[in-house]
């Protein structure tokens, strides 16, 4: 498992996350608007807005809020058009970097994303730079004491998922991006339902960090994920268990 499946499960157990729900919702309302205007607002045809959704609800955004992201990025008028950029680049120990932004001014994304970089030991590089280090998965993550591990690998097996790796006090299965949906929905109905459950960029090969470059790379995601227009960040940076432990 990255170092940064790890962090992410470590701050869902710290309420981290809940302390920065109205900039999570935020975000979440730029996905919700941007997948219903490209792909129309019904989730049961928009494989991109129900995953948001999905999200969204995770996430225990108010339905309201969530119909009304949807509605405006369907209704287009004069709401704000965001559009994807993707930044590579490198971070403490030399770990790669791979950050996805909707943005309605590359100019001022691209800046503060290389601001951040730079001011945290890392460096923005040029397209194409780590891109080739990550394939896209999906991954769903359940809490490993509130469930019984050997039903769930048997469940994850039936719905053909393509791994379940266990670790951190989680239990994380694999799958194909193009197979998520079936999966997740197959699992829900053996009565397995995530704690999280995302398309994730997931490294190929991993960096051992320990130490200050450790220390420093965490504090370089989390000022990265506080950024407005970054949607995920992703690396392959590991750290074990004992040096996180230490670090939060």
């Amino acid at each position: 498992m990255s170092g940064h499946s790890k962090w992410s499960t470590i701050k869902r157990k710290k309420g981290a996350l809940d302390a920065k729900r109205g900039k999570i919702f935020t975000k979440l309302i730029r996905e919700l608007s941007t997948a219903a205007s490209i792909g129309g607002p019904d989730p049961d045809s928009n494989p991109r807005l129900r995953l948001v959704v999905d999200k969204a609800k995770t996430a225990n955004m108010p339905k309201d809020n969530i119909k009304r992201a949807i509605d405006k990025g369907a209704g287009g008028g004069d709401s704000a058009a965001y559009e994807e950029f993707v930044y590579e680049g490198y971070g403490p120990g030399g770990a790669a970097i791979l950050i996805e932004t909707l943005s309605d001014n590359k100019n001022r994304t691209v800046g503060e994303v290389r601001h951040v970089l730079t001011k945290r030991g890392g460096n923005l590089g040029a397209s194409g730079c780590v891109a080739y280090l990550f394939d896209k998965k999906g991954v769903l993550t359940f809490d490993r004491e509130a469930i019984d591990a050997d039903a769930l690998m048997e469940a994850a097996l039936e719905a053909e998922a393509e791994d379940v790796v266990e670790g951190g006090g989680t239990l994380e299965v694999f799958t194909e991006s193009s197979a998520f949906a079936t999966v997740k929905e197959a699992m829900g109905e053996q009565g397995f339902e995530p704690a999280a459950a995302e398309i994730s960029m997931l490294p190929s090969t991993t960096v051992p960090l320990e130490g200050n470059e450790a220390e420093a790379m965490l504090g370089l995601i989390d000022a990265l994920e506080d950024l407005d227009d970054v949607q995920h960040v992703y690396s392959n940076f590991d750290i074990s268990d004992e040096e996180m432990a230490r670090l939060v």
